[in-house]
């Protein structure tokens, strides 16, 4: 069953319904062993107070042998049954668990570039942690007391029918009492559920970005500044946590209260009762009531005290709705694939405006303004421009990741729009102005999607990205790079992602910017590996040193979403306009 079918964030309670249902037949059968194993607690007072009336009454001592066997019986089935009954209920939540994450994690890379883009690293983390954590928990919490609780009550009340049917009364007004009370704070508890909630996501998303600033941070003394502002973060953590507590205090104060009262009140009466003779109640009789209704006020208790963790999972299940009910998504299923990219990219009068771009009220400029252009395979096409020219936009919509608004790209004349991205992209590579690379070995990075590469393709790409040298310095394919590629300079980072491109062979190429952070030197190990990357491939070049796309086939100079300029570099360096200029200030 996929989870996004059946998800209902308004609905929490239908939507865990529908979760468990695959796990039914698990869930009986723990239901079953749970009644079977608890049984101790609901016939030990029975069996005690037979034993008090054996002692009582000078019945024969054949008698207590045989309930002290039974006794026994009853107490040692326990150990088997409750491992048996963890294995059960564990697979069943456990399932349900996998499945929730898997379901983010799935729908997460179907999420459009904007929503990530939208979105911190750290609150989606606490979805996928957190929220499915607290689901879990809550989960099972509840199974366990309420079939501890179902159980109690169930064989308490049909000893009690048996042996004193008068009492029925008084022990049937526990359930709506604590009924009652759970309906009576559900919706303060829900409210400060989501409030600590939305507290918590917000310090994660400020914990990851402060662990992504920790060098700029501390570069230029600006610790104390950090410590500050994720003080003020956990300050408000902390202050919607003790709102939330003082609720869960005060519910469960309350509940333990009335209950223990009335507890005391049982206790009196069957005395009472026994005492004056009202009706056929023995000494055991007292001690079997009072230790029922201890035993089962201490379940609706616990049921009660539940009332907050159950609270918390529902508000962890819409909080995942955020996710799995996100519209913003790249539709691919059901579009034409492509099994072949030639390498023609043309943009047919292309507009695109970012949804976010302006203020409240505010029209937004558009960050791409009807756009011609056209790339065709093998060329080299260069874009240049001010921040905020349009330049990172434009490589955005060739890779997919943005959509237009008005106009469409083709690649070998196939509307973008029209086709499963995904196949378009196994002929595409990026090299970003900062690498991506993950914990792991140089071989586990560089081929990193195209798995079925032996050594010599790797090898051979390491050599053509300058990169083999220092990876045989580090111990060859199999040494391991660190985090985030921390054990590499830049230069070798842009080189193994290069590298990672070279194996992919691809028709179309994007380079984001891929020197701008390097000394002379790696630049000029990575220009030359980027000549070898480029060479017979449809590329598009982002380059803010514009001695690195002299030799571009084309060179588009852009000015608020709009091409002004096209040509070669000396055409465009003859032509003394907006190129010249910015050429002639970059000598």
């Amino acid at each position: 069953m996929d989870p996004l079918d059946a998800y209902d964030g308004t609905h929490p309670l239908r939507t865990v319904a529908h979760l468990y249902r695959p796990q039914r037949a698990r869930l009986v059968g723990a239901a079953v062993v749970f009644a079977i194993k608890h049984s101790p607690v609901w016939l030990i007072p029975a069996l005690t107070a037979t034993v008090i009336d054996i002692v009582v009454q000078h019945r024969p001592l054949s008698e207590l042998w045989l309930i002290a066997a039974v006794m026994a019986v009853v107490v040692l089935q326990n150990y088997p049954l409750s491992l048996l009954y963890i294995r059960t209920l564990s697979r069943a939540v456990r399932s349900v668990e996998t499945t929730l994450r898997m379901a983010l994690t799935r729908r997460l890379q179907e999420l459009s570039i904007g929503y990530h883009r939208r979105t911190s690293a750290g609150v989606l983390q606490t979805k996928i942690v957190r929220d499915v954590e607290n689901v879990v928990e809550a989960s099972r919490t509840t199974f366990d007391s309420g079939m501890a609780a179902i159980t109690t009550l169930a064989g308490a009340l049909v000893l009690t029918g048996l042996k004193v049917p008068e009492f029925l009364p008084i022990f049937a007004l526990t359930v709506p009492l604590a009924a009652w009370l759970v309906m009576a704070m559900r919706k303060r508890m829900a409210a400060r559920n989501a409030q600590f909630r939305g507290e918590v996501e917000s310090m994660s998303a400020r914990v990851s970005e402060m662990a992504h600033l920790i060098p700029i941070t501390r570069a230029h003394a600006l610790e104390d500044r950090e410590i500050n502002r994720m003080d003020t973060t956990l300050g408000r953590v902390r202050e919607a946590g003790l709102r939330l507590d003082l609720v869960n205090g005060r519910f469960g104060t309350i509940a333990w209260v009335i209950l223990q009262l009335l507890s005391v009140a049982c206790l009196v009466g069957a005395a009472w009762v026994a005492w004056t003779g009202t009706f056929d109640v023995t000494a055991g009789d007292v001690v079997m009531l009072s230790t029922y209704f201890v035993t089962l006020t201490g379940s609706v208790t616990q049921l009660m005290t539940l009332a907050p963790i159950i609270a918390k999972g529902l508000e962890s299940i819409r909080s995942m709705g955020e996710v799995l009910e996100e519209y913003d998504v790249e539709e691919n299923a059901g579009k034409p694939t492509l099994d072949h990219v030639d390498g023609t990219v043309e943009f047919h009068d292309v507009t695109f405006t970012y949804d976010d771009a302006a203020g409240p009220g505010e029209t937004a400029a558009p960050a791409v303004d009807h756009l011609d252009l056209v790339a065709r395979p093998g060329e080299t096409v260069a874009l240049v421009g001010s921040s905020g020219s349009g330049k990172s936009t434009v490589l955005n919509i060739v890779i997919g990741f943005l959509q237009p608004q008005h106009g469409r790209v083709t690649v070998d004349g196939h509307d973008m729009s029209a086709i499963d991205l995904r196949s378009y992209r196994k002929f595409l590579a990026v090299v970003p102005q900062e690498s991506v690379l993950f914990e792991g070995s140089i071989r586990d990075n560089v081929t990193y999607g195209s798995d079925d590469l032996d050594d010599d393709a790797v090898r051979a790409a390491l050599v053509d990205a300058n990169a083999w040298d220092f990876v045989e310095e580090m111990g060859g394919l199999d040494a391991v790079i660190g985090q985030r590629g921390g054990r590499l300079s830049g230069g070798q980072r842009q080189r193994l992602a290069i590298a990672r491109a070279l194996v992919r062979d691809p028709r179309v190429l994007v380079l984001d910017e891929a020197t701008s952070a390097l000394d002379n030197t790696s630049e000029r190990l990575v220009q030359q590996a980027l000549g070898r990357l480029m060479h017979g491939r449809t590329t598009f070049v982002v380059a803010h040193r514009l001695t690195t796309i002299q030799g571009a086939d084309r060179i588009v100079v852009m000015e608020y979403g709009r091409v002004v300029e096209v040509g070669t570099h000396a055409d465009l360096v003859a032509a003394g306009g907006t190129y010249a200029r910015m050429h002639g200030a970059s000598l």
